[in-house]
């Protein structure tokens, strides 16, 4: 294997525009050589030598890329990291992995049986509040943990002409933010047992899932996620309560808004720093509830990079699974049966 992997990315949307060709140029090991897309002009503003190819196909049938990451509608992402397997290559594909569980079970075995590397892009293992709650629960700094409630709230009361917001399978919240809460809770506490999901359209004209509220069954953990599109107010990103205390955390990780406009992880001494700490209410030595700041760890998204490089050069572990991947598929299945028959699917 070369020093340096040679990395296609097919489009040039928002994601790859703001997560992954930032991400992918700023890590050692990778060299981003070329981008499919229609809009040529829109690449070369960012990058003026970079190597275009009008079509998916054409970039697939680039010989000298090792990588290539799929950042596309979430409806190709199936036929495009198949295409990329059958190519010889190794495949990152952003959340989430498939639109059905079977495509994930097919694309998991023709990966296993092309020997390579199939990743998912779950990046928001690496948010602030993230790290900071794994951290938290790791050192059992709350005891045994009873009640976890992880929100991904917006306002944006008008819906766009975009195709996150479309009608049919793929588009919506529940696939959109519901696989970052899922790949979260399963991080932290595994498979739950069961799933009650509600999934709804909120807004006026919306045509796909503005709104979720899902609980996850444990033994002795109850765990809610929720997300909507119509919370103007602030709400906790975590609210966690335990055996030996809560703790509360406001404020979404500021790496996306970093990379939104242009900054990037190797150019800010500060990059992943959350001005939102979070708080720890315990009993104090005089058996009252006292409150403590607890400082919230640095965000780092270019860890996933990082470890894509090692894992396919060093052979060490896949920061993202396709057997983890597949676990959240089943969980946004299960979610949407329960959502239509209104019951608990038990997993």
């Amino acid at each position: 294997m070369a020093d340096k992997l040679n990395v296609g990315i097919i489009g040039y949307g928002y994601a790859s525009k703001t997560f992954h060709a930032p991400l992918i140029t700023t890590t050692e090991g990778l060299h981003l050589s070329a981008i499919s897309s229609s809009d040529e002009n829109k690449v070369k503003q960012d990058f003026p030598d970079m190597t275009v190819y009008a079509n998916s196909q054409a970039l697939l049938d680039d010989p000298s890329l090792d990588l290539i990451v799929i950042p596309t509608p979430n409806d190709t992402h199936y036929s495009l990291a198949s295409q990329a397997l059958a190519k010889g290559k190794h495949v990152v594909v952003d959340k989430p992995f498939t639109l059905t569980l079977g495509e994930a079970e097919k694309l998991t075995q023709q990966a296993t049986e092309a020997r390579k590397l199939l990743s998912v892009f779950h990046n928001r293992r690496w948010d602030s509040g993230f790290l900071t709650v794994k951290k938290l629960l790791a050192d059992k700094v709350l005891g045994d943990v009873t009640a976890y409630e992880a929100h991904f709230d917006r306002f944006r009361p008008t819906v766009r002409q975009r195709w996150r917001e479309d009608a049919g399978i793929g588009g919506g919240l529940w696939y959109d933010l519901a696989p970052h809460l899922l790949d979260q809770a399963i991080c932290l506490f595994g498979e739950p047992k069961a799933i009650t999901a509600e999934i709804a359209q909120l807004r006026p004209n919306a045509k796909n899932a503005d709104y979720f509220h899902a609980l996850l069954d444990y033994d002795n953990l109850k765990v809610v996620l929720h997300a909507s599109m119509l919370v103007a107010a602030q709400t906790p990103i975590f609210a966690i309560h335990g055996t030996k205390g809560s703790y509360v955390k406001y404020g979404l990780d500021t790496q996306e808004d970093a990379l939104k406009i242009g900054h990037l992880p190797t150019e800010m001494y500060n990059w992943g720093m959350d001005p939102n700490d979070g708080e720890l209410t315990t009993l104090g030595e005089s058996g009252e509830l006292a409150t403590t700041t607890i400082p919230t760890l640095a965000g780092h998204y270019s860890a996933y990079y990082d470890q894509i490089y090692r894992a396919i050069t060093l052979g060490e572990e896949n920061p993202v699974t396709p057997a983890q991947a597949t676990a959240i598929m089943r969980l946004i299945e299960a979610g949407e049966i329960s959502n239509r028959l209104k019951q608990t699917i038990t997993l």
